[in-house]
């Protein structure tokens, strides 16, 4: 169960189930500044981890509840 007191390592670690399911949609991103990653692509988790290291308030929690939604394939 995820809760809005989340640590790190627990978002870390829900965010690598999401990218570990098949039933969802995980892409890497290019970026410029992704020197330490092969071409330069952003692995999933670390997309959504520095989108919440800059947006100190969001919810965790809430966050990957919508991520869920948004990521799921539909048949």
């Amino acid at each position: 169960m995820i809760n809005a007191n989340m640590t790190h390592e627990e978002v870390i670690f829900e965010l690598k189930k999401l990218q570990d399911d098949p039933t969802m949609t995980t892409k890497s991103i290019y970026s410029p500044m992704a020197n330490d990653y092969p071409e330069n692509q952003l692995p999933f988790v670390e997309v959504h981890m520095n989108y919440l290291r800059k947006n100190k308030s969001t919810n965790p929690a809430q966050y990957l509840s919508n991520l869920r939604i948004m990521i799921k394939k539909r048949g």
